[in-house]
C-alpha cells in the first residue's frame, strides 16, 4: 500500500509542477482533498479532484499491493512470462458462450518493455478475425494518436479487458458491451499482463475499460477523462475510446483526447513541441 500511495503522490506533484510551468498559479482544492493526499490510509476512500486539472485519486481493489512492489523481471524473463501467459490465455474456455462464437482469443500486442500501456474494452469483428487488438477503423485512429505523441505502436502495449469478442446472437455485424461478470472472469489475464510489464502509465480507452480496470466508478467517462486515476499504484489516464471519436466528429471531443494524451506525455517525460501544443489551441471549442 505505501508504494501505491507514493506513486499517486508523485503523480499529483508532477502534474501540479506541469501546471506551474504553463503559468497556472492557482488550483482550487478542498481541505478534504488535501487531507486525503497527506494520509496514505485515504486510499480506501474516494477523494475529490483538485479542481479540474489535478488527479482524482480513487482506490480500487485496495487489498492488492502496488504493481511496482512485484519482483522486477529481467528483459528475458518478461518475454518468457508473457509468452507463457499468452499460451495459457489462448486455451482459455471459462466463458462457454464466448468460446462457442469467437474465432480466436485476442491477447494483446506490443512490447513487454513498454512504459505506456493502453487498455480497451473488448475485441470487435476485425480483431476477432486478425487476433490482434485495435486493427479496425478505431485501431487505425488509435495508431495515429499514438504516433502523434512521438511513439510508435510497437513501442507501447495494447490490450483489452475482455480477450474474446462478446457474442451477438443472431447478428453478423455489430458489437456489444462486455457484461460485468465477463470482465471479472477475464480480468486475471490483463492483471497479469500489467504485473509483467509494470508500465509507468496506463490509458483506459472508454468507460467500459475504466470500469473493468478500476471497478464501478461514481461518474462516467465524460467527467472522468482528463483526471488521473490509479490502478495499484500505476497512474491511469481515462479518455474517450477511439470508436467514440469516429461516431462523434466533434472538435471538442478530439481536443479533449489530445489534452489527455499530452498529460500522458508529460508524465512519461516526452517533450511536447510547440506544434503539438498549438494543435489543441487550433481546434474549435
Amino acid at each position: 500500500m505505501p508504494g501505491a500511495y507514493h506513486q499517486l503522490l508523485d503523480a499529483t506533484i508532477g502534474h501540479l509542477e506541469s501546471l506551474k510551468q504553463r503559468g497556472v498559479r492557482y488550483v482550487d482544492a478542498s481541505p478534504e482533498s488535501l487531507l486525503r493526499l497527506a494520509m496514505p490510509a485515504a486510499q480506501k476512500t474516494t477523494t475529490a479532484p483538485l479542481g479540474q486539472a489535478a488527479p482524482t485519486i480513487i482506490a480500487q481493489r485496495p487489498d492488492e499491493p502496488s504493481v511496482y512492489d512485484s519482483p522486477k523481471l529481467s528483459a528475458a524473463d518478461k518475454e518468457s512470462a508473457m509468452t507463457k501467459l499468452r499460451d495459457e490465455a489462448l486455451a482459455c474456455a471459462q466463458c462457454a458462450h464466448l468460446v462457442s462464437t469467437r474465432t480466436q482469443v485476442v491477447f494483446g500486442v506490443g512490447t513487454v518493455h513498454a512504459e505506456l500501456m493502453l487498455i480497451g474494452e473488448a475485441p470487435g469483428l476485425d480483431e476477432d478475425k486478425e487476433g490482434e487488438p485495435f486493427v479496425g477503423a478505431a485501431g487505425q485512429l488509435l495508431t495515429k494518436i499514438i504516433e502523434a505523441t512521438g511513439l510508435d505502436r510497437d513501442k507501447v502495449y495494447i490490450a483489452n479487458i475482455l480477450k474474446c469478442r462478446p457474442d451477438t446472437p443472431g447478428k453478423v455485424y455489430g458489437n456489444r458491451k462486455p457484461r460485468p461478470e465477463e470482465m471479472e472472469t477475464c480480468f486475471p489475464w490483463v492483471k497479469r499482463q500489467i504485473e509483467i510489464i509494470q508500465p509507468k502509465v496506463m490509458v483506459a480507452l472508454g468507460g467500459t475499460a475504466v470500469e473493468g480496470l478500476l471497478g464501478k466508478m461514481p461518474s462516467g467517462i465524460t467527467r472522468l477523462r482528463g483526471n488521473w486515476q490509479a490502478y495499484r499504484g500505476v497512474p491511469v489516464m481515462p479518455t474517450f475510446h477511439p470508436s467514440y471519436l469516429l461516431r462523434n466528429q466533434s472538435w471538442a471531443i478530439k481536443r479533449h483526447v489530445w489534452e489527455d494524451m499530452m498529460q500522458v506525455m508529460e508524465h512519461l517525460n516526452i517533450p511536447i513541441s510547440e506544434k503539438q501544443k498549438g494543435y489543441v489551441q487550433s481546434l474549435p471549442r
